[in-house]
């Protein structure tokens, strides 16, 4: 008798009341895109629980994928049986057996869901357990802190046997709070400001500003290879790479140097905020942390924020350089952003911008410059790839075939 599915727990979802069904419905339908490959599987689904039929499909491959879905909140290996004691005991035992179990100290804790079943959680732990003890040599009881926990789920379609939770991605499923433009550069805050809005429920479109000949071809390809590692747990994501150079150009000739930087940021915003209002997205997602950089204190973020009304969340906020270096570690952005390219953000750094500029000042000197068709050229040459994390890179229209 071997492990024949997955058991996968919702966490934070089982709070959403008359609304679960649609975040489990959307759950449902990212784990079957991110096991695509695997033909034999099926997925089941109920209010609270979800499962997945191996069919003889290899659990190792799948059990690495579905760590990466946002929505789970954990998962197991599971056999069921029939709501009979004996079955039961039988189950357990195949599934301890499965596991490096001499030397190890366990615990049966039942459940019974199916009221109708005779025995009471207590009386299943007893005779679970003493089954498991007469059928094992080196295994102890330890009812506190155990080594192997053998969880039992009488339900009434079935009695769900698992004994080891693995941890999920955590968070609600992508795409089930809306779409948002995440304005990506080539560092390594945006890669995890967008990982985390992903984590929090939202699809995703990236934004990147390209400076050429100022910055290069490897500099973009960079941002590409940050997309499709973003893809991991996002699943299709949409690049718009935005021709920046005359847009830079003009504000770097006609503003000066210490403002060059606050008017280069809402002249981004402004490109992005089209290009939202074009893919019908609801917000924008930056990698800005508080007082990280001349850009990013909150009298400039005050006046960056002018030129729009849409919502701006910022995920790092609060978050210092370590901590955001820390998780693009753990999620496998970071050797990709330290690459020695540089960005449009990063070439034309003033030495000594402003970290509290003047509102008046930045209308002042953009009142000097006619932007608007330099901006409305940036948006309509715009270049839109479609990054997923199994195929790689397609045109703006692979998605539509």
């Amino acid at each position: 008798m071997n492990y024949d599915r997955i058991l996968i727990r919702y966490g934070e979802m089982t709070t959403k009341g008359k609304n679960r069904n649609i975040f489990v419905r959307r759950l449902k339908n990212n784990i079957a895109r991110k096991l695509q490959a695997f033909e034999r599987i099926q997925i089941e689904y109920m209010r609270d629980r979800m499962y997945i039929l191996l069919n003889g499909e290899p659990h190792e491959p799948i059990i690495e994928k579905l760590k990466t879905v946002f929505g789970i909140h954990s998962f197991s290996l599971a056999m069921k049986c029939e709501n009979d004691l004996d079955a039961i005991k039988e189950t357990a035992l195949a599934a301890v057996r499965q596991l490096p179990y001499k030397g190890k100290t366990f615990k049966v804790s039942a459940r019974r869901v199916d009221k109708q079943f005779p025995y009471r959680s207590d009386e299943l732990n007893y005779e679970v357990g003493a089954h498991i003890l007469r059928q094992t040599d080196g295994l102890r009881v330890n009812v506190r802190e155990p080594d192997i926990d053998v969880r039992i789920e009488v339900r009434q379609d079935g009695t769900y046997v698992t004994c080891r939770d693995i941890f999920g991605a955590g968070g609600l499923p992508v795409g089930t709070s809306g779409k948002a433009m995440l304005m990506l550069s080539g560092g390594i805050d945006s890669p995890v400001a967008g990982y985390l809005a992903m984590k929090r429920g939202l699809e995703i479109e990236a934004v990147h500003f390209f400076s050429p000949p100022f910055t290069s071809e490897r500099a973009k390809q960079k941002v590409i290879d940050l997309v499709r590692k973003l893809t991991t747990y996002g699943g299709r994501i949409k690049l718009h790479i935005v021709p920046f150079t005359e847009v830079q150009q003009a504000i770097y000739q006609g503003v000066p140097n210490e403002y060059s930087l606050i008017s280069t940021r809402r002249a981004m915003l402004k490109i992005t905020d089209a290009l939202r209002r074009r893919q019908r997205a609801l917000a924008i997602v930056t990698g800005e942390s508080l007082g990280q950089v001349a850009s990013q204190t909150l009298e400039s973020m005050y006046v960056i924020n002018e030129v729009t009304n849409t919502p701006i969340l910022r995920p790092l906020v609060s978050m210092d350089k370590l901590e955001i270096i820390e998780l693009a570690k753990q999620i496998g952005t970071h050797d990709i952003s330290i690459l020695p390219y540089e960005d449009c953000c990063t070439i034309f750094t003033p030495r000594a911008p402003k970290t509290k500029p003047k509102k008046e000042k930045v209308f002042h000197y953009e009142s000097q410059l006619d932007l608007a068709p330099l901006l409305e050229k940036a948006v309509n040459d715009t270049e839109t790839l479609v990054i997923d994390e199994e195929t790689g890179q397609g045109d703006e229209f692979a998605e539509l075939f």
